[in-house]
């Protein structure tokens, strides 16, 4: 009981540092917005080129409180040390719940998830959303456009294998968790954006094979992806992701 109330402590008070260093902020279009969270780096120079890293949450943390979307993944960048270590401009979109980041139909009668997807079609408007306020980063002299990363979760490991799709030369490196997403879409970027792709082996959400095929696809189409299977993991391999000692280490030492 003791060490569960550690944990649970431990675990409160690095959301609540997010919470403290990721502020809060609205993107809007036309007659639609995206809410998102935002990090800055340490002695943050508004005269300088960031590198800038889009983060995408999954499905359960869809919403309106622009604060949950920070609950898996946030707390790996508030870290003080990494902020130092790996200066850069974070963002955290939300997914309104009534979306998705993907162009995808789920089944959920039956568990791991059915999934199709659209790559023929358009890309939903918050995934499109997530894009230009990245795009924005860019035009404003913000973001250092050699230095533009991608990492997701679940939806947001879908979210990731798309958004690098439909947008072939923006992101330097990709990490995609418990994802899916089109293999036939894959020899059309998969040159351009290393991968890093993490699941499950016991994940009954999101089934593991996806991400073997997407990852089958890159080597056939001559990439060099990396790979990660945990044995004993579920639906939550973001955790053990997460505490891989070079997490950030290999996504910023790519450039483009």
């Amino acid at each position: 009981m003791r060490l569960s109330l550690f944990v649970l402590i431990l675990f409160t008070s690095a959301t609540m540092l997010a919470q403290e260093t990721f502020e809060r902020a609205v993107y809007h279009k036309a007659d639609d917005s995206l809410q998102y969270r935002i990090q800055y780096p340490v002695n943050y120079d508004a005269g300088k080129k960031y590198p800038l890293v889009l983060f995408l949450h999954g499905a359960g943390e869809r919403g309106s409180d622009n604060e949950s979307q920070l609950v898996h993944g946030s707390k790996v960048f508030a870290d003080s040390g990494n902020r130092n270590a790996f200066p850069a401009i974070v963002i955290f979109p939300q997914c309104p719940k009534d979306s998705y980041w993907a162009n995808v139909d789920v089944d959920r009668s039956t568990y791991p998830i059915g999934i199709t997807f659209h790559p023929d079609q358009k890309p939903t408007p918050h995934l499109q959303m997530a894009a230009d306020l990245v795009n924005s980063f860019i035009k404003d002299g913000k973001a250092d456009p050699s230095r533009v990363y991608i990492s997701g979760l679940s939806m947001g490991g879908m979210g990731t294998y798309e958004m690098v799709q439909r947008h072939p030369e923006t992101f330097a490196a990709a990490i995609a968790i418990c994802g899916a997403g089109s293999t036939s879409e894959v020899p059309n970027y998969a040159l351009n954006t290393p991968f890093w792709v993490i699941h499950g082996a016991e994940d009954n959400v999101v089934n593991p094979i996806h991400s073997l095929e997407l990852a089958q696809a890159m080597l056939e189409a001559g990439a060099k992806p990396r790979v990660t299977i945990y044995e004993d993991a579920n639906h939550n391999s973001w955790d053990p992701a997460f505490a891989e000692p070079d997490f950030l280490l290999w996504l910023f030492s790519h450039t483009k």
